[in-house]
């Protein structure tokens, strides 16, 4: 019998972990004998973009192997590189010559812009993928839903340093970036405390607060999530009273990029991407100045950003990157799709791709942060899952 096709892609940002997720499902795929595996570069885009009018466009394709991945999990990114396309939304003018001439089996949404699903599903079946295996966060795991509704046999792993999938309680990434971001804290803390000023840090979390919360937890700071728009003075007050009250005269937080005040406009600049996601003024900067003009007290501002998704994964992220990834290829082996690799209630499972029009999963306040302490909460875990809320 001939082998069946697997296709695997990575969209989105880049977490450390993905290569891991790669390299697992190429092994575990070819060691039943039953698979081979091919890897769509640079995301969606491989599937919008590849011109497969005689064969492989090698652009965009990738055969995969024990020998070319041999190695990749050893370094973070992603081994197959990425990009932000949305096929149900793309402009018509930023496609190749070879994509336009087929234009006539796809809808425009609006003048210019049209949904490439067609065209997808026909490159799959060209490449003669059966089953197509997408790493990604909300956006991307957001198209695979569409993919799986239009009936194609689509698997998910969950990645993100926001951690904000809905229905798993942890996606690939997010440790790293935890590790990362608590290192940087630390480190920073003698620059801060030396200069005597209040150190403001801005993390990941567009939506959610999790890196932000889960970096205060361990390093007994303040924070600022998305879900819990604070008041200034009183923030302002407390970092004051911090400082005034510590030895060294300092004092620290760290905010969400998502996080604001009350009666602040959240404003954002730039184009939108192709999710329609533009970036935001960041809050950090913005705090800072009103620090300064309120109480005269001098910051430091430090973007703790695109260093925590960087380099190599860190142990949970590398071992729940192989286990998400051998559940894949079990899935697939039984059949099943439209399924996403998942964290409930600490435990391996798997579920339905989330609904994109749900939302991103959002921190729990009333029982995970301390609004009136800008603090997580520390007490009350008892039964609780590590990662402090249910899916």
């Amino acid at each position: 019998m001939a082998r069946k096709r697997i296709g695997i892609l990575t969209g989105g940002g880049d977490v450390p972990g993905l290569n891991a997720v790669i390299k697992s499902v190429v092994y575990g795929a070819i060691k039943t004998g039953d698979y081979e595996v091919i890897g769509i570069r640079r995301g969606w885009m491989g599937l919008t973009h590849a011109n497969l009018e005689d064969g492989f466009d090698p652009e965009f394709v990738l055969s995969l192997d024990r020998e070319n991945t041999r190695r990749i999990d050893r370094t973070g990114g992603t081994f197959l590189h990425t990009s932000r396309t949305n096929p149900s939304r793309i402009g018509v003018d930023q496609l190749p010559p070879h994509v336009q001439s087929r234009l006539s089996s796809v809808k425009e949404i609006e003048s210019g812009v049209a949904d490439l699903t067609p065209i997808v599903l026909e490159n799959l079946q060209r490449l003669g993928i059966d089953n197509l295996l997408t790493i990604g966060g909300d956006d991307t795991l957001g198209y695979s839903y569409v993919l799986h509704n239009a009936g194609f046999p689509v698997l998910a792993v969950p990645k993100t340093m926001d951690n904000d999938v809905r229905g798993t309680e942890y996606c690939i990434g997010f440790s790293t970036a935890l590790t990362r971001a608590v290192d940087a804290v630390r480190r920073q803390r003698t620059t801060v405390g030396s200069h005597e000023r209040i150190g403001i840090f801005r993390i990941f979390g567009r939506d959610a607060g999790f890196t932000a919360l889960y970096t205060a937890y361990v390093t007994s700071i303040r924070c600022c999530i998305p879900e819990c728009p604070f008041e200034l003075d009183d923030l302002i007050d407390v970092l004051v009273t911090d400082k005034k009250n510590n030895p060294s005269r300092y004092s620290l937080i760290v905010l969400s990029e998502g996080a604001t005040w009350v009666g602040r406009q959240v404003e954002e600049y730039g184009e939108a991407d192709a999710y329609g996601h533009r970036k935001k003024i960041n809050v950090a900067e913005a705090f800072s100045d009103e620090v300064k003009r309120r109480s005269g007290q001098e910051t430091i501002v430090s973007d703790l950003t695109y260093d925590l998704r960087s380099g190599s994964p860190d142990f949970l992220d590398k071992m729940i990157a192989y286990t998400f990834a051998a559940m894949a290829v079990e899935c697939i082996a039984d059949g099943r799709g439209g399924r996403m690799m998942a964290v409930r209630n600490g435990r391996y499972t798997d579920i339905e791709i989330p609904d994109p029009s749900l939302g991103p999963r959002r921190v729990d306040v009333a029982t995970m942060y301390n609004r009136e302490r800008f603090r997580p909460n520390y007490h009350g875990k008892q039964d609780l899952p590590v990662f402090l809320t249910r899916a």
